[in-house]
């Protein structure tokens, strides 16, 4: 299920992912992990993965201008296993480089919801959300949509379906 439409919709997914994700994070099967990374600009494509249990999330992107940036992955696993989440972001709030493309995927579990931002919230400032149609979400990726990405990317949030073993 993507991104519901609509400013209430979005408000209503505002509101509800962040508690959503502490509570993985909190109630986490397993240790959810929250690991540094540099953003490197220069045009060239990086990727950065992490794992846990059975799951990963990548993060594969191109960027340029200005110098590194220190960003942040955290992945977790809800306390019935049933959801997986990956968030990465720049705590600094708004990222300064010009990314040329982005995609963050999952793998072992579905997209359920997803939601990529221009802005992330610190300092009193808020979550600021891409437009619907500067990126994409299938399955398993969340990825910058050709032509309309406009380039500005600051956080990613990903919270997906595990699958379930029925006895």
């Amino acid at each position: 299920m993507a991104a519901p439409s609509g400013r209430s919709g979005r408000r209503l997914w505002a509101a509800l992912v962040p508690a959503a994700l502490l509570c993985l994070a909190a109630r986490a099967a397993e240790e959810p992990s929250t690991a540094d990374f540099d953003v490197r600009p220069g045009g060239e494509v990086h990727s950065f993965s992490r794992s846990l249990g059975d799951y990963t999330c990548t993060f594969t992107y191109s960027a340029q201008g200005g110098t590194n940036e220190q960003w942040q992955m955290n992945i977790g696993i809800s306390e019935d296993n049933l959801l997986f989440s990956c968030s990465v972001w720049r705590p600094q709030g708004k990222s300064y480089l010009f990314f040329t493309q982005f995609k963050a995927e999952v793998k072992g579990a579905k997209i359920e919801y997803a939601m990529a931002y221009s802005q992330a919230a610190v300092g009193g400032q808020s979550d600021i959300p891409l437009k619907q149609e500067e990126f994409e979400i299938t399955e398993t990726t969340v990825s910058h949509r050709e032509g309309k990405f406009r380039f500005e990317l600051s956080k990613l949030m990903i919270v997906a379906k595990t699958p379930r073993d029925e006895l």
